[in-house]
């Protein structure tokens, strides 16, 4: 048995009507960073799970440089490199004419960033490592954590401009559980659940403003396969393709160690259901390109599916809102309480990736809170300066993205982008440089660098 097969000790349950400095609800990536900052920042931690270690996430399994310097702050990269894993050295763009253009991660400018260009490896085993070690430094610094916990109620306190977070109440054992419900206290409640986190909808809830919305929401699905021929190695590329019969949305190749790779689609929910009487889920889709594209049939022609890998769930992008209520990409915070990665609406939403940005907003929430300033609550200025930071940090980066996703969903344009650039070697610098620099991001959406680079021989 692997070591993140087994299960992870997480000492004594709390006594119920408790309290602590924080509480953090979900132990996924965010949730784990969250507890960890906060904890090594003098705070006693709560840090509650609804699964029980070992569990699995689904997701496209990247792990990019952003994450990887946080990790390594967190002592975790030792763990991560002392087991298979997949470094990334590239990224393959394809397109539905069969253009591909590969786009190598560049090394020498992440490094000078203090990053590492990036890994891919099974969430279960990422997930372990991140809340094994969470735990660690949570009890450490005299925290608890609790596994199997269920949030059924975020605890609302006071009316109007009062109205806060002042904790939550949920039992062990799964919502239908027979055990007691459990209270906890906190002057401040962080969010991490993942897309339907109660605390980020209770946050929305209060303020009514909407959580959920189509035009922002993906859905995904993956399975893990063996032997796909071109990605048998522990290093390379990860693929993304634009083909016909997945746009708009995206098929994605992504290896997670040697002779393994992560196989999935991604689709805006609300494109999804313009397709023709959404006769096909992702899953058939995704089965259609596998089993019949001219030219994936060949690359899976000697591939083994691993069998109940297949999964499906869903992510809320950080794309910008069009006449947003108050903050983008949505409320996160108020009185009492932050939300951090998906539960925030921050995956993003060119790539799907989500983990980098749960991990940013996770550390931030250590420079808004403070326990000794804020002992009798987190204060609503306080979380309209965490929104305020979060979208100042991101912002620029998510919106670029959603350009490049919007650009994508031109089938010819997308066509001739992958293929000019297969072939102008400009193009795929810029391409690079994109990956690791905000600035080159910005480069992008300049009229005369566009003419200059795509349009002149």
């Amino acid at each position: 048995m692997e070591q993140w097969e087994q299960p992870i000790d997480t000492g004594v349950v709390p006594d119920g009507g408790s309290s602590f400095d924080v509480i953090v609800v979900g132990g996924g990536p965010g949730g784990s960073a969250a507890a960890a900052y906060n904890a090594m920042n003098g705070c006693r931690v709560l840090l509650l799970e609804k699964g029980i270690w070992p569990r699995d996430k689904p997701c496209g399994d990247a792990v990019g440089g952003k994450s990887l310097s946080h990790v390594e702050e967190l002592g975790v990269l030792p763990m991560i490199e002392a087991t298979p894993h997949y470094v990334v050295d590239s990224i393959v763009f394809g397109s539905s004419n069969n253009s591909e253009v590969r786009v190598m991660l560049p090394k020498e400018t992440y490094e000078a960033k203090g990053l590492l260009s990036g890994y891919a490896l099974p969430r279960i085993q990422f997930d372990y490592m991140l809340f094994k070690r969470a735990t660690e430094i949570v009890l450490e610094a005299g925290g608890a954590v609790i596994q199997g916990f269920s949030v059924n109620d975020v605890t609302v306190e006071g009316a109007g401009e009062g109205v806060k977070i002042v904790g939550v109440r949920g039992k062990t054992g799964g919502a239908r559980s027979e055990e007691p419900n459990l209270s906890f206290s906190a002057p401040l409640t962080i969010g991490a659940g993942g897309y339907n986190c109660p605390v980020s909808r209770a946050i929305t809830e209060v303020h009514d403003e909407p959580h959920r919305d189509d035009e922002h929401f993906c859905g995904g699905y993956r399975e893990y396969w063996e032997n796909v021929e071109g990605l048998e190695d522990s290093e390379g590329p990860i693929e993304i393709h634009f083909i016909e019969e997945v746009l708009p949305g995206y098929f994605w190749l992504f290896p997670v160690q040697k002779g393994v790779v992560n196989v999935g689609i991604g689709m805006l929910i609300s494109e999804q259901r313009k397709q023709k009487g959404m006769k096909k889920s992702l899953k058939q889709i995704q089965r259609w390109v596998i089993e019949e594209h001219p030219v994936f049939k060949q690359r899976f022609a000697n591939a083994t599916f691993v069998p109940k890998s297949q999964k499906g769930w869903q992510l809320p992008f950080g794309s910008p809102r069009k006449n947003a209520p108050s903050y983008q990409p949505r409320r996160a915070a108020m009185a009492g309480a932050m939300a951090v990665g998906d539960a925030a609406s921050l995956v993003d939403p060119f790539s799907g990736e989500g983990i980098g940005n749960a991990l940013v907003t996770a550390k931030m929430t250590t420079r808004h809170f403070d326990k000794k300033v804020h002992s009798e609550g987190f204060p609503q200025g306080a979380a309209e300066e965490y929104m305020e930071n979060l979208w100042d940090e991101l912002g620029k980066e998510l919106t670029n993205s959603t350009k490049l996703q919007r650009l994508m969903k031109r089938k010819r344009l997308t066509n001739w982008f992958i293929k000019k650039a297969s072939k102008k070697e400009e193009i795929g610098k810029m391409m690079s440089e994109m990956i690791a620099s905000k600035e080159s991001q910005e480069a992008l959406w300049s009229p005369w660098f566009m003419f200059k680079t795509l349009i002149l021989p």
